[in-house]
């Protein structure tokens, strides 16, 4: 049976998707928050890499939008329905909030980059899950794939430019 287009349940179901999506990565920051002012600040980093405070601004507004891709694919197919597809963007979600234990808790730049690369993966494989329940929910989460890609690529260059 498909969920309700509208009504209570249908916000409630977006409001716990908006708040594990954005909860999810913010916990695992917060406990690796010292590495952040510490170590990642001793590393040599490109001329171009964003200020500090456009991750800040990016990631929160990627979350809110893959939280509303999956609601959409909720509202679409239901739990069981797409099961497959919410799975799978569990999975993404928790592999993108271990990015950062990777990166910071264990200070490893290479296996950061490689971390970045499967979550890469992931993302693609949610994106092509979504469409085929909501061609709007593929499409919300094309900016998270184009940022993950430009991440990657900041990943390796700090890599090569630490190693």
């Amino acid at each position: 049976m498909n969920p309700p287009k509208t009504g209570m349940r249908s916000l409630l179901v977006l409001a716990a998707l908006i708040i594990v999506t954005e909860a999810l990565p913010s916990a695992v920051q917060l406990l690796n928050a010292d590495a952040w002012s510490t170590w990642d600040a001793s590393l040599t980093k490109p001329s171009w890499q964003p200020p500090g405070w456009a991750f800040g601004v990016v990631w929160p507004t990627l979350y809110l939008l893959m939280a509303v891709a999956a609601w959409l694919v909720w509202r679409r197919s239901g739990w069981r329905g797409a099961s497959g597809a919410l799975g799978l963007y569990g999975v993404q979600l928790v592999v993108n909030a271990l990015w950062t234990w990777v990166y910071l808790g264990l200070q490893s730049l290479s296996g950061s980059f490689f971390w970045i690369c499967a979550l890469w993966l992931l993302i693609a494989a949610t994106m092509a899950a979504f469409g085929r329940h909501s061609r709007a929910a593929a499409l919300l989460l094309v900016p998270y794939l184009a940022w993950v890609t430009f991440a990657a690529f900041l990943s390796y260059t700090i890599w090569r430019l630490n190693a």
